[in-house]
């Protein structure tokens, strides 16, 4: 796939056929519903990313549900470790090829708590296991898009990053990083024809997230008023998806950059 724009119009059997796409956390809730709308729209070839092995094949399994002749491979790494997140890479691009678009949806246990609350041994592990997984898993692929001068990339964050919001300092601190530096990036990769933008959700139903959001009294608090502000309902798993492949797509060619909130109205930071 012309990523940049710069090619011809979509092939008949899919906007995405041709592309190597990676999926980072790609075996559950936002990154799982990404890969299966992929595959969808016509691509072939297509690797996950993430820690649990089992449930990396039963994620594969799922995909291919969708379509069964699509290309799917799962590859085990913790990316918030260099050399595993180097080997992602490196594996991803030969079984692919190449890598046109990388997602990157990794997720971290988190209890939203009062900083005051938070022992501080913790918050360097809060930061760390949001954040470094995408930075590295980002700076791991781009020699490989930088190689064909080409290529997409989009890193989940959330709202955190920009709304102030009770117990959410360790995790809203993660994801300002996973702003600025996807920011950042997309102004030096522009040169090489490599697009980064941002997508910002709140809370996403029908994720372990929301699941844990939700079992404890004073984030469920928090969070029951703050729904109550989605005037277009909650976000769902498949409302970032179709965001995703809008942005790793022809239809955005022009877009980088960019921090893009998907919360049904909850806030218009």
């Amino acid at each position: 796939m012309d990523t940049t724009g710069s090619g011809s119009a979509a092939e008949p059997q899919g906007e995405f056929a041709g592309s190597g796409v990676v999926v980072a956390g790609g075996t559950s809730g936002v990154g799982l519903a990404t890969a299966i709308e992929y595959v969808r729209a016509g691509c072939t070839d297509l690797v996950l990313v993430a820690r649990n092995e089992a449930r990396g094949k039963k994620a594969v399994e799922a995909v291919l549900q969708h379509s069964p002749q699509a290309g799917v491979e799962f590859v085990p790494a913790d990316l918030n470790r260099p050399e595993e997140a180097r080997e992602a890479a490196a594996t991803a691009a030969r079984i692919l090829g190449r890598i046109d678009v990388l997602v990157c949806s990794t997720v971290a246990p988190y209890q939203p708590t009062l900083l005051h609350e938070t022992p501080l041994e913790q918050l360097r592990d809060i930061v760390e296991q949001q954040a470094l997984g995408p930075l590295l898993m980002n700076r791991a692929v781009l020699p490989y898009m930088r190689a064909s001068r080409a290529g997409v990339i989009v890193n989940i964050a959330s709202d955190a990053a920009k709304v102030p919001t009770p117990g959410e300092t360790g995790i809203g601190a993660a994801m300002a990083a996973i702003v600025t530096f996807s920011q950042t990036l997309a102004v030096e990769a522009k040169r090489d024809g490599i697009r980064v933008n941002v997508l910002t959700p709140s809370l996403i139903v029908d994720t372990a997230s929301y699941d844990r959001a939700m079992s404890q009294e004073f984030s469920r608090k928090i969070f029951d008023r703050i729904t109550r502000q989605a005037g277009l309902g909650m976000t769902e798993p498949s409302d970032l998806a179709e965001a995703i492949l809008f942005l790793t797509s022809r239809r955005s060619r022009r877009v980088t950059g960019q921090v893009i909130s998907v919360n049904g109205g909850i806030s218009v930071a």
